[in-house]
């Protein structure tokens, strides 16, 4: 049977004014933070997603819970802090309150099954992973040599073959398994927080990072070859992987290794939340380079009406195809950081003309080092400006290096302000992972890590609108007690 929710989201207010009329009179008896909570989902309208899910349910059979209701739920659970999918579904049981903001009678309330049933009608695909259970072994990250760092890319690809494949590749949404999510976070979500004037689609502002996202402590597979029983312990045989769109990652910030997703998400960097606009999920070993363009380009398919005119990116994106894509048409001033003699040769601080020590094609720069440097004895100067041996270097840019092209002109003042706002995205990640505990998930499927993901961005969203100087539901309940 199709689900019906003829009165919309006007229905749902004049029901959740009647509970909490009968259950909380006094408004007083609930605490602040949770009329919060309350006041949002008050004025939160998810009227579409009954339209959207209708074709997702059969005509036949018993009639279901209300799309609109299951995820109103879903996204209280995230909000109330409720991890657990069997835990929230006993708290709808015992606790009036959670279960008459979701839009249940209390007393009457689904079970644990009925929301892994209406998350399954979400993910857009009849497999729960994205890719085969069935994999050869990966190669592992190896672990940096400082400390804080990233590690090393292991892709087999490099950004300068990878770029203009992703660039050419259309990414059709309706062929996406997580499909359904993004329409649902865009219509209810991202459309609104544009109406209010939160993002600007026609001159948007984007930073991009990635962040760990442990699923499992540690990494669940066995072989499904007969090379033990041949005496080989160390076959390189495909492996049969419990969570085959993880695998092992580097994690930086803490200096372990970790089991789980790399997390690339793009936020608006000039809004004032920290607001997200497209996140992806890919295997812990993927490095940001990788993951940023895998990223990018699915959003400029998803979201084509959005103008990208700035992106605040970190070392980690530091490579000269980036530079080539974005410099296309462009028409920028050469800035000139050093002082160069008659001959376009520098010259040292002791005013002598530098050596000319060989050219970097791939990085668009030649070398010179100081004249009286010598790798064996040192430098000979008087007043040497370099410790090394091997003498002060500096690298002039090649003609046309698109890396000094930059708007504002790169390490100016100005420059330095607009990546300040870099930082955003970490903003954004810890706003997921901390305050609404993304990594509590602990699910195995990567269709269960996509639908929180997604419902906390839709939460990150929601925190985000401005509330009403009065409480319109409160002053009502006040009025007819």
């Amino acid at each position: 049977m199709l689900p019906v929710n003829s009165g919309g989201h006007s229905a749902y207010q004049d029901f959740l004014f009647e509970n909490l009329r009968k259950y909380y009179p006094d408004p007083n008896s609930i605490a602040r933070s949770t009329w919060d909570i309350i006041e949002r989902f008050w004025n939160l309208d998810l009227s579409y997603t009954d339209v959207f899910m209708k074709s997702k349910y059969s005509v036949f059979g018993p009639k279901p819970r209300t799309p609109s209701c299951m995820q109103r739920s879903y996204l209280l659970s995230i909000a109330f802090k409720v991890s657990s999918l069997t835990d929230w579904a006993a708290q709808l049981k015992i606790n009036p309150l959670y279960a008459i903001l979701s839009g249940f009678a209390f007393g009457d309330t689904p079970g644990v099954g009925t929301f892994y049933d209406f998350l399954s009608r979400l993910w857009d695909s009849d497999e729960s992973h994205l890719s085969s259970h069935i994999h050869p072994l990966k190669t592992k990250v190896k672990k940096p040599k400082t400390k804080g760092t990233k590690a090393d890319s292991i892709e087999k690809v490099t950004v300068e073959q990878l770029l203009p494949e992703l660039e050419n590749t259309i990414f059709n949404i309706d062929e996406q398994p997580y499909g359904s999510l993004f329409k649902l976070y865009k219509s209810e979500f991202l459309d609104l927080s544009v109406s209010k004037g939160l993002i600007n689609p026609k001159s948007l502002a984007l930073a991009g990072d990635g962040t760990p996202v442990i699923t499992s402590h540690r990494e669940r597979r066995h072989r499904i070859c007969d090379c033990s029983t041949k005496g080989i312990t160390d076959c390189k045989c495909d492996r049969y992987f419990s969570q085959p769109d993880c695998d092992i990652g580097w994690d930086s910030s803490r200096d372990c290794w970790y089991h789980g997703y790399d997390l690339y998400m793009l936020v608006a960097s000039d809004s004032y939340s920290d607001l997200p606009v497209f996140p992806l999920l890919s295997p812990a070993s993927k490095h940001d380079s990788h993951g940023f363009l895998h990223t990018f380009f699915r959003m400029k398919n998803f979201l084509p009406d959005y103008k990208v005119n700035k992106l605040l990116l970190d070392s980690a994106h530091d490579a000269m195809p980036y530079y080539e894509y974005w410099k296309r048409g462009s028409n920028l001033p050469y800035k000139n950081d050093f002082t160069i003699g008659k001959y376009g040769v520098p010259i040292c601080l002791a005013g002598r003309r530098m050596n000319h020590d060989g050219s970097e094609p791939s990085k668009y720069r030649i070398k010179f080092r100081c004249p009286l440097a010598s790798r064996k004895y040192g430098c000979s100067c008087e007043h040497p400006c370099s410790e090394s041996k091997y003498g002060r270097t500096v690298h002039l840019a090649m003609k046309d290096n698109p890396r000094l092209f930059n708007i504002p002109l790169r390490d100016s003042e100005e420059w330095k302000l607009e990546y300040n706002a870099r930082t955003s995205t970490e903003r954004s990640n810890k706003r997921e992972k901390l305050d609404f505990k993304l990594e509590d998930g602990r699910h195995r499927s990567t269709k269960m890590w996509y639908c929180r993901l997604y419902h906390i961005l839709m939460l990150q969203h929601l925190d985000a609108w401005d509330l009403p100087f009065e409480s319109a539901l409160q002053k009502l309940i006040r009025q007819a007690a």
